[in-house]
């Protein structure tokens, strides 16, 4: 009985080694075997290995390629301008014995490596104006900007694949200032197209306004003519119409002065009763009052 329980302890105990020997490297990650904390083996190769128990331990480090936002950084170019620029790159650790020397971890690599891509952001960026800076033709200086962090990144056994510049913004106050100058300027192209349309209004109304008195000219103009010819006419058809019955056209005349003297009873004639008014009323005696 108590030789099984030995037996079985010693299983148990020679699991333990056995679990604690044993190291799985995926695909995705390569190892550094430590020795109270010196590097004694590199794994690169994915499969199953075997370490000390209790003396060895395992660093395990990403193969893959990473990304890297670096935090926006303010350059000035130049001409003097500022720019908030906002970058980020993308690396790889090809040498896991100089990764785990110089920076011991990846957080650590991560804050060195912002610094030196902003560091260098400056350096290069801070050399152009800023209207270079914010045109698409900047693959010179991102060149220039990769082959400089990447010089660095060798120190840490690092390889920088990539670096690009997501965003590249005004400050705020100077955002401020032009957003206000952009404001002030459409807003004074609008009071001048106002103004335009206002004079054109203006012309536009005049001329109508002159040709609607020339055309009212004209037309009284053609009036006058038209009346004038109508008067016209009609004074030689009363004239050939006198020539030829003279006495008819008289008697026709007269009864026209008649109409307009007499009807409406409002009018009052004194005229004596041999007046030439009379003659067609035959023979008036006046009355005799006794």
């Amino acid at each position: 009985m108590k030789a099984g329980k030995i037996l079985v302890g010693v299983l148990v105990a020679i699991g333990v080694v056995v679990f604690l020997s044993v190291i799985i490297v995926k695909e995705v990650n390569q190892a550094i075997i430590l020795q109270f904390g010196d590097p004694k083996r590199i794994i690169m190769k994915p499969g199953l290995n075997f370490k000390i128990p209790f003396i060895q331990n395992v660093v395990y480090l990403d193969k893959r390629i990473l990304n890297l936002d670096a935090p926006p950084e303010e350059v000035i170019a130049s001409d003097q301008k500022r720019l908030i620029v906002d970058a980020f790159a993308r690396f790889q650790i090809i040498d896991p014995l100089k990764f785990y020397i110089s920076v011991g971890n990846e957080r650590v690599a991560r804050s060195r490596l912002s610094t030196i891509i902003n560091s260098r952001i400056r350096n290069v960026l801070g050399q152009e104006e800023l209207q270079t800076l914010l045109s698409k033709d900047r693959s010179k200086q991102m060149a220039l900007i990769k082959e400089g962090v990447n010089n660095e990144a060798q120190n840490f056994g690092i390889n920088i694949v990539d670096v690009r510049i997501k965003r590249a913004d005004l400050p705020q106050a100077n955002s401020d200032a032009i957003y206000r100058r952009m404001q002030t300027e459409r807003e004074r192209e609008a009071k001048e197209f106002r103004a335009k349309g206002a004079e054109m209004a203006v012309t536009i109304t005049s001329t109508a306004d002159k040709e609607v008195t020339v055309i009212l000219a004209d037309a009284q103009k053609q009036s006058e003519i038209m009346k004038g010819e109508g008067d016209g006419e009609r004074n030689k058809i009363f004239a050939d119409a006198f020539g030829q019955d003279p006495e008819f056209f008289a008697f026709y005349r007269a009864m026209q002065a008649y109409e307009k003297a007499l009807i409406g009873g409002e009018t009052s004639l004194i005229l004596s009763p041999d007046s030439e008014f009379f003659k067609f009323f035959g023979n008036i005696k006046p009355e005799i009052q006794q």
